[in-house]
C-alpha cells in the first residue's frame, strides 16, 4: 500500500500524488526594503536627470564607496535613529556628518512608500491590458527610478513576470481540479448589476453574502472569476454552479433581448429573484461534457488575461486523501524535477488509514478526508 496519497481528477481519469513530508510551520517572506515613489507628473528635474542616467546606463555600481551625504541623496526612507547610525557607519566606519534631525529631514518620503513587488503589482495591474512585450516596458520604465543600473531593474522585471506566469498557472490547476473532482455542475451562470439597484462595491459584497447563504444554507457549489466587460468596464461574475433540486430561488423565465456583442436578438434564460436584487443573471444549463469544457475553458480564460484570483464556495476542494494498492495503478507519470505520480484504474479501491472504505464512486469519494 502507499499511503497517504493526495487524489485528483483531471477530467477524465484520477491521477495519486504520493505523501511527501514538506516542511512545517508558515514560510517566511523574505525582507524588503521600502522604496519612496514618486509620481512621475511631480518629479523634480534632479530626479528626471538621475532616471535619464539610468536610463543610459551611466550610473557606476558604486555603493560600497558612496558617502553619508550621497546615501541621503538616494531618499532611503527608514529615518530611525538606530536605522541612521547603522547607515552611515556602515562604510568603513564613516562618521555622521550631519545632526539625526537634519539626516531625517532629508530622508524624509516625498511620495509613497511600498516595496519593489507593491510597485510591480501595481504597474502591472493598470497596464493589464497591453500587449506583453510593451507592458513589460512600461513597466520597466517605471522602475528603473528605483534601481542602481539597468541591468538590475530588467533582472528584477524578468523575474517578476515569470512569478505572473506561474500564480497564473497555479490558479489554472487549482481550478481546473477543483471543477473536475466536484461533478455535478448543472449550470453556467454570469451575474450583472444595475445603477438603479447598486454601485460596484455593494454589487461584490452582497452578491458574495447571497452566495454563501446558499451555499450554506442550499448545499449550493460554486466557482468562477470577476471580470469586467471590455466596452463597458462593467464588473460582473462568470461562475459555475451546482445547484439541487428544489433549491432554485424565484423562476427561470425566457427573456428575448439585444445581444451588443453580436449585435443581434438573443433568448436568454434569467432567474427573476436574482435580476430583482442585482439587475440581470444568466443561466445556462450545462447538458454535455461539451458545455461543461467550454465553460471551463471560459473562466479559466479571464483567470489569465484579468489576473484575477479564483472564488469558491467553501468546501470544494482540489483532492481526497486515500491510501492507493499497488495494483490499482495503471502507469507511473514521472515529470521533470517533480515528484512521480501513478495514473490510476477507473475502478480503484479507497483506504481511510487502513480501513477499506470502498471502490471509487462520487458516494464513497464524498465520505473521503479532502485537501487542498
Amino acid at each position: 500500500m502507499i499511503p497517504e496519497c493526495k487524489i485528483y481528477s483531471d477530467g477524465s481519469s484520477y491521477i495519486a500524488i504520493p505523501h511527501t513530508e514538506g516542511r512545517k510551520g508558515p514560510r517566511r517572506k523574505p525582507y524588503e526594503p521600502l522604496i519612496d515613489v514618486v509620481d512621475p507628473n511631480t518629479q523634480t528635474e534632479v530626479n528626471k536627470q538621475e532616471t535619464n542616467n539610468i536610463q543610459a546606463n551611466e550610473i557606476e555600481k558604486k555603493q560600497p564607496t558612496m558617502t553619508a551625504n550621497e546615501i541621503a541623496d538616494m531618499g532611503l526612507v527608514e529615518v530611525t535613529d538606530e536605522y541612521l547610525i547603522k547607515l552611515f557607519e556602515r562604510n568603513d566606519g564613516a562618521e555622521i556628518s550631519a545632526p539625526i534631525s537634519a539626516l531625517k529631514e532629508k530622508l524624509k518620503p516625498k511620495g509613497r512608500l511600498m516595496t519593489h513587488k507593491e510597485l510591480f503589482d501595481e504597474l502591472y495591474k493598470a497596464n493589464i491590458d497591453k500587449r506583453p512585450k510593451e507592458r513589460k516596458q512600461i513597466i520597466l520604465d517605471g522602475m528603473l527610478p528605483y534601481f542602481k543600473s539597468l541591468d538590475t531593474a530588467k533582472a528584477y522585471v524578468d523575474k517578476g513576470f515569470e512569478r505572473k506566469r506561474h500564480n497564473v498557472i497555479s490558479r489554472r490547476v487549482r481550478l481546473s481540479r477543483k471543477i473536475y473532482l466536484h461533478k455535478h455542475w448543472n449550470y453556467f451562470v454570469t451575474f450583472t448589476y444595475s445603477n438603479e439597484l447598486h454601485t460596484e462595491e455593494s454589487f461584490k459584497k452582497q452578491l458574495k453574502y447571497a452566495l454563501w447563504n446558499f451555499t450554506k444554507r442550499k448545499d449550493w457549489q460554486y466557482a468562477g472569476v470577476w471580470e469586467r466587460a471590455p466596452i463597458t468596464n462593467r464588473l460582473h461574475f462568470h461562475g459555475l454552479f451546482d445547484i439541487p433540486d428544489g433549491t432554485m430561488p424565484g423562476e427561470l423565465i425566457t427573456v428575448n433581448d439585444w445581444d451588443s456583442k453580436n449585435h443581434r436578438r438573443q433568448n436568454t434564460v434569467q432567474n427573476t429573484y436574482f435580476n430583482e436584487k442585482f439587475g440581470r443573471s444568466d443561466f445556462e444549463l450545462i447538458t454535455s461534457r461539451e458545455t461543461l469544457g467550454n465553460s471551463i475553458a471560459y473562466i479559466l480564460k479571464y483567470i489569465e488575461k484579468t489576473g484575477e484570483r479564483i472564488v469558491c464556495s467553501k468546501g470544494l476542494s482540489a483532492y481526497f486523501i486515500s491510501d492507493i494498492n499497488e495494483n490499482d495503478i495503471l502507469a507511473q507519470i514521472n515529470d521533470e524535477d517533480k515528484p512521480a505520480k501513478f495514473l490510476l484504474f477507473d475502478d480503484f479501491e479507497c483506504w481511510d488509514e487502513g480501513l477499506y472504505i470502498g471502490q471509487a464512486s462520487d458516494s464513497v469519494i464524498a465520505q473521503m478526508r479532502k485537501a487542498n
